[in-house]
């Protein structure tokens, strides 16, 4: 058995070994959301649930930015209608405090305004149920007031009721 020769030890260790996967998607994801800003869908979406309607006419979340490996004390950039700038401004305090307790913590320690265009869009609409609920259960979902909710719901309890039996797993 032959010994291989060992390399000089100030030969550098190399850098081309083959990596997992797994230990190059943190930095590969990780310079994606750093150069874009990642907005959590959900506040982008219920936005005017957040601020109110009066506030979301004007503004639109545009990115929240953390601090490196960090989830919290992040800085939000709120993209506003010209116009519209010096009173968001004075609001940006209240503002903060409500994304925080949507999200149940200190997500955004600051805000920062940058003027722009928003696209106005339509409110989104629940698609009509396809299936009929059951009268009984119907009832009870007249008093839900989120659509997207009331929607899932409908469907949910139209699925329990056309089922007959025990579910079956396999």
């Amino acid at each position: 058995m032959s010994k291989r020769p060992s390399a000089p030890k100030d030969e550098p260790v190399r850098a081309n070994r083959s990596r997992a996967v797994s230990e190059l998607l943190p930095a590969i994801s990780g310079a994606a959301f750093r150069r874009f800003g990642f907005v959590q869908s959900a506040i982008v979406s219920r936005w005017p649930e957040i601020v109110g309607e009066r506030y979301a006419a004007a503004s639109h979340p545009e990115s929240i930015r953390f601090p490196m490996g960090k989830k919290q004390d992040g800085i939000l950039t709120l993209v506003v209608r010209g116009a519209f700038a010096p009173m968001m401004q004075h609001i940006t305090p209240e503002i903060a405090e409500r994304v925080n307790r949507f999200f149940g913590y200190t997500a955004v320690a600051r805000i920062v305004i940058r003027q722009g265009e928003i696209a106005r869009r339509e409110p989104r609409r629940a698609p009509p149920s396809i299936r009929v609920v059951p009268q009984e259960l119907g009832d009870s979902l007249k008093t839900i007031a989120d659509p997207e909710l009331k929607a899932v719901l409908e469907s949910l309890a139209a699925g329990v009721a056309a089922s007959s039996g025990l579910p079956r797993i396999g």
